[in-house]
């Protein structure tokens, strides 16, 4: 029996190439654009194995938990690593990076996530580029989340080292990863000795191998099916336009906010101020002596596919995430999560206005 998910014909090295082809549009780069076969744990971690060495020096901006895993790396690779920490329910400053870059002239590497979809706050990524462009060190960006989100602009912007995700805001699959690297990433890289060669996390091996002959033999079997669901995402946003799909964000991550707040019951925004709130998730504080992960169960009770989750870790106590990115980026989802928030808090005793709430989403965001 045949199955139109099973029995694919091979992808083709010159439909690979493609699909990256728009990816790269997508991004507005000029960069070589390696797309990766794996979560896009698998390129972020390359590109950190590939950039740091021992006696390189590192600034790891830190505004969530991505932030602590890149450091990891970094002291892995035996690089001198200095962490640039704020707190989560804030968003670090150009000025900060270029305090810690003043402080420490040795810092030739600097890694940043754009959006903390776990946190639900964004860096000012344009901001900090120029800091580190004056500064000269290599800028690795983890734009997993805010892809399809907000502007990003790696060319624009100083990036040399920008990694993607399809899962989030692109509202494709989560197996497939990508990323642009600058012709100074790859010189980078290949004067590396402790880069990854012949090694899964190998980016040198795909400029070696891919893209320097010409893109005209892969590495090993591509992921077919994660490989045509990207295509098929890149497609879709082709179709709405790329400024819509992020206005939509925009509008989610905006509605949630007032929503919430008119909401009442204690919720309040876990990110202060409005600018720094990141447009896929938006994050909100348990009320006092309420439990996030308890109030979250609650509120899937009745509705386990709402795009809601309580913070991770030690923030599970007292974080709420509203992850209102991809398909989730709608009025609907987003009235949808409230009300079940707003139920579940009434079940613990906390007064809401559900009433209030559905105005503010409807004054913020009028029509889909």
């Amino acid at each position: 029996m045949t199955h139109p998910l099973l029995d694919l014909a091979p992808l083709t090295a010159a439909h690979f190439a493609a699909i990256e082809r728009r990816v790269a549009s997508l991004l507005s780069t000029e960069q070589d654009v390696v797309i990766m076969q794996g979560e896009a744990l698998l390129p972020l971690e390359g590109c950190i194995r590939g950039g740091a060495r021992p006696g390189s020096a590192a600034l790891n901006v830190v505004t969530g938990p991505y932030g602590q895993t890149f450091g990891n790396w970094l002291r892995d690779c035996g690089a001198a690593v200095f962490d640039l920490t704020v707190p989560f329910h804030t968003a670090v400053t150009a000025e900060q990076v270029g305090r810690a870059l003043d402080e420490h002239p040795e810092i030739d590497f600097v890694s940043v996530v754009h959006a903390e979809a776990a946190t639900g706050n964004t860096n000012p990524v344009a901001e900090i580029g120029e800091v580190v462009r004056a500064h000269g060190a290599l800028f690795m960006l983890d734009a997993v989340a805010s892809v399809g989100a907000e502007p990003l602009l790696p060319d624009e912007w100083g990036v040399d080292l920008c990694v993607i995700g399809a899962q989030k805001a692109m509202g494709g699959p989560a197996g497939v990863s990508a990323v642009s690297v600058s012709a100074r990433a790859w010189e980078r890289l290949a004067a590396n000795p402790s880069a990854p060669r012949r090694s899964y996390l190998s980016l040198l091996d795909w400029k070696e191998r891919w893209i320097d002959g010409g893109r005209r033999a892969l590495l090993h079997a591509p992921a077919q099916l994660e490989m045509l669901a990207l295509e098929a995402c890149v497609e879709r946003i082709e179709a709405e336009g790329l400024d819509a799909l992020m206005a939509r964000h925009s509008a989610a991550s905006s509605a949630t906010r007032a929503g919430a707040v008119a909401l009442g019951g204690g919720l309040e925004p876990y990110v202060l101020g409005a600018r720094e709130a990141a447009p896929v998730a938006t994050t909100l504080r348990a009320p006092s002596g309420v439990d996030a992960s308890e109030l979250v169960a609650k509120a899937l009770a009745d509705d386990p596919s709402l795009p809601l989750i309580a913070g991770g870790g030690a923030l599970s106590k007292e974080m709420i995430r509203v992850n209102h990115y991809g398909v989730d980026a709608t009025r609907g989802a987003v009235l949808s999560s409230l009300g079940a928030l707003g139920a579940a808090l009434s079940e613990f005793g906390c007064h809401v206005d559900l009433e209030a709430a559905r105005t503010a989403v409807s004054e913020t965001w009028p029509s889909e």
